[in-house]
């Protein structure tokens, strides 16, 4: 009876973890893998993923594919490759390496490359489109336009500093049939058969793309190179037009954000190139989600467990508790130590704590989270992330008190943090997340799509995942003096996608999860809120 108490004990504790469950792809614990790789001609750090066992390198434009060096990789301790390095590899097709340590795991290594190309005239409109499958160039002008006396302003068509041209792309000017030839040279034996096109458009300028977030709106148009280009807008119903400044402008393609708008309401926009103007677009800005108990103040218990929402009410907030509960300890409750300045009763008290049942004793983080506790699967411990939310914030905003504690636990230690040892500084944080995640491929529900299992580092939620479209991660490495206001931006990777869920956690030990941490750590949360 002893042995079942002491798993349900261990897989109950790691689900009290839930902050540390979120990483990137440094935190880790070894097992069968390739933990560093260096390459020549690499524009930033390789991104080694040790769940999808892949390694992805983004070479500069110079680096020639079929020939690429790749001068040591470090592999676990003891672990040995199918694959000699260093040396040089073919990239355009993945390489596949075989890592042996008692059994053998298939890691993959692919690359990208991206070689910027350009072609440019005078009066162009618009970007011009580079078709590198086709080797086709095209520039577009006005129908007023010569194509008998076009003048070439730019042509970069491959690797910068190594590329040769058959003719000087300055010197065409006759664009009359629409086409001209140039032969591309690099990398001494590739040759590319290019076709130049100057073609005529109807219109002057066009709105390309019209995206509105709850309080903003991002535009993209293209007008005439070298005219006075710009957006106008008003709120639906309004007779004044508002001239939007901050105008970017490249050639004949410019773009702006309209910030400060209202939520859920329609706005009309025009694109203007000199005294042309394109007709009216209409578009209706995104509802401000507001988070649900974002200021504590609700609160409820059953059966000993204390839940961050009012008796009868939809959960929205999740914690640890449910698992603390089996060694009748509560790591996360209201407290009246609330920020300066609020109108409310209650805070969230994350106390990171040593959990024990039957004399067994294991270190449990302070936390909550957007989910639930999603039971057990066999005697590992589930914790489901996520809400639905399309919203598009741009930034978390709240109040934190934390007290930075001195580890005084130590379990498994990430091999990120190799020196993780008592007497070192505990680490709390605060993340959020936009994506689009879906129950089938990550195992939870509707409601809460990302399910993690604690014993399965490869459910481990992973901040530069795929589906993530926007995060931000604010990281505690030592105590506040006493409560501290905090704006946490998101960085998107698109301002065009729209998500399905939203994930936030708070937590007083990040790495909790590997039973490591301090038991004086503690952090109170207060008044979070979505910035628009």
């Amino acid at each position: 009876m002893t042995k079942i108490y002491k798993s349900i004990l261990l897989a109950l504790v790691a689900v009290l973890s839930v902050g540390c469950f979120l990483r990137d792809e440094t935190v880790s614990i070894p097992s069968i893998d390739i933990l560093s790789i260096e390459v020549e001609g690499l524009k930033s750090e390789p991104a080694i993923d040790i769940v999808t066992k892949s390694v992805k390198l983004d070479l500069d434009e110079v680096v020639d594919l079929r020939n690429v060096y790749i001068s040591s990789v470090t592999l676990t301790e003891g672990a040995s490759s199918s694959v000699e390095f260093p040396g040089y590899f073919d990239l355009r097709q993945p390489l596949y390496v075989n890592v042996r340590k008692g059994e053998i795991v298939e890691w993959t290594i692919t690359a990208t490359q991206h070689i910027e190309r350009y072609f440019s005239v005078e009066g162009q409109i618009g970007e011009s489109v580079i078709d590198t499958d086709h080797h086709i160039a095209t520039a577009y002008v006005s129908k007023s336009q010569d194509l008998s006396n076009i003048v070439v302003t730019a042509l970069k068509l491959g690797p910068e500093g190594i590329t040769t041209y058959s003719d000087d792309p300055l010197s065409f000017t006759d664009f009359n049939d629409s086409v001209r030839q140039i032969t591309v040279s690099y990398h001494d034996d590739i040759e590319e058969e290019w076709t130049l096109r100057v073609l005529t458009k109807d219109i002057e300028v066009e709105i390309t793309s019209v995206n509105a977030w709850a309080k903003r709106i991002w535009l993209t148009a293209q007008g005439l190179s070298g005219a006075e280009l710009g957006f106008n807008y008003r709120k639906s119903g309004d007779e004044e037009w508002i001239a939007v400044d901050d105008v970017e402008i490249s050639g004949g393609s410019f773009s702006a954000c309209l910030v400060d708008l209202e939520p859920s309401t329609e706005y009309e926009i025009v694109a203007h190139s000199n005294d042309n103007v394109t007709p009216v677009t209409k578009v209706t800005t995104e509802d401000a989600f507001v988070l649900p108990n974002g200021g504590f103040e609700d609160w409820s218990s059953k059966g000993g467990v204390v839940y961050p929402y009012a008796s009868g009410s939809q959960p929205f907030w999740g914690t640890g508790n449910d698992g603390a509960a089996m060694a009748n300890t509560t790591l996360t409750e209201s407290t009246t130590d609330i920020r300066p300045g609020s109108e409310g009763k209650y805070a969230a008290s994350l106390q990171s704590k040593k959990a024990a049942l039957m004399g067994i004793g294991k270190f449990a983080a302070g936390n909550i989270f957007l989910g639930e506790f999603g039971g057990l699967q066999g005697l590992n411990g589930l914790v489901n992330f996520g809400r639905p939310c399309t919203a598009r914030p741009i930034a978390l905003r709240g109040w934190v008190k934390y007290n930075c504690g001195t580890i005084d636990e130590v379990g498994s230690v990430p091999s990120a943090r190799p020196n993780l040892k008592k007497g070192d500084k505990d680490e709390g944080q605060i993340m959020i997340a936009v994506g689009c995640w879906t129950a089938e491929e990550y195992g939870g529900s509707h409601s809460c799509p990302v399910t993690v299992n604690t014993k399965d580092e490869s459910t481990f939620f992973n901040k530069n995942g795929k589906d993530v479209i926007g995060v931000g991660e604010l990281i505690f490495t030592e105590s506040t003096d006493g409560w501290v206001e905090f704006t946490l931006p998101l960085d998107y990777r698109s301002v065009n996608e729209v998500p399905t869920h939203m994930i936030i956690v708070c937590t007083g030990s990040r790495f909790g999860d590997y039973f490591t941490g301090s038991t004086k750590s503690k952090m109170i949360v207060d008044d979070l809120e979505l910035v628009y």
